[in-house]
């Protein structure tokens, strides 16, 4: 992604952010989710990679923002092939939807794991692909789905991370997240320990940051009411996917 294309995407989001009550309120519910997957110690570093406009200080106001490009609302640049980061060194590394950015996810992940300290987490939330995650991604989201493309989960020998350009496959967690197998084998010093498929009809019919919102605020409570009974079938109604590994002691 070039920087111009990246900063209308974010001022766009900023206005979403600001004409959009219920979105903010949305947006805190997920990073309350994500707060709770955290480790927490006295010198606990948490760091997000792809920020964007930063809104998860308001949850975590400890977190490390980062993005590709410098923006007024991330702490530092950060690239998720090349993190400046030394080893052992990060508690908590949060891929807010992000993850479905990453063309060569194994070689970023791998990179996510030597900064981690040993215990340390990875948090991804993305989207997730049941029939109501297809439908609304699929035909309603400018991103593609990848689901028919081969998943890349290392780059070539040759390849730099500075040669990188936009890539988005928003199929990708399901798919790789989906088999532990090959889990294991991409990244041997990391273990699963959470997969929760989250309906987010509240989010989906917020219309996000590009769609017209569908509900008024004042139903929010009972928007929040369909998400707690859709997510008992979240082969059909899941639209976010949470995926918390950690770091294997002695790694």
């Amino acid at each position: 992604m070039n920087i111009s294309r990246h900063n209308d995407e974010i001022h766009r989001n900023l206005r979403a952010w600001g004409n959009k009550p219920v979105l903010r309120e949305i947006y805190r519910s997920f990073h309350r989710l994500i707060s709770e997957q955290l480790v927490h110690g006295p010198d606990s570093r948490t760091v997000e990679l792809g920020s964007g406009i930063g809104n998860i200080k308001e949850v975590i106001p400890n977190c490390i923002r980062t993005d590709l490009f410098p923006n007024p609302w991330i702490d530092r640049v950060e690239n998720a092939y090349n993190l400046s980061f030394q080893d052992d060194t990060v508690a908590n590394v949060i891929l807010f939807d992000m993850f479905h950015h990453l063309r060569y996810p194994g070689t970023a992940l791998r990179e996510v794991c030597r900064v981690l300290i040993p215990g340390g987490r990875l948090i991804v939330f993305d989207p997730c692909m049941s029939l109501l995650g297809w439908i609304i991604y699929g035909l309603f989201h400018h991103e593609s789905l990848g689901l028919l493309t081969d998943i890349r989960m290392f780059a070539p020998p040759r390849w730099s991370h500075q040669d990188d350009i936009y890539y988005a496959a928003q199929g990708n967690a399901s798919r790789i997240f989906r088999d532990k197998s090959q889990l294991s084998f991409c990244l041997p010093d990391m273990l699963l320990i959470r997969k929760q498929r989250i309906s987010a009809i509240s989010y989906v019919a917020s219309g996000g940051y590009s769609k017209p919102q569908l509900y008024p605020d004042a139903l929010y409570p009972a928007m929040q009411l369909v998400d707690r009974i859709c997510d008992f079938v979240p082969c059909l109604f899941a639209t976010r996917l949470l995926v918390v590994m950690e770091k294997k002691q002695g790694a």
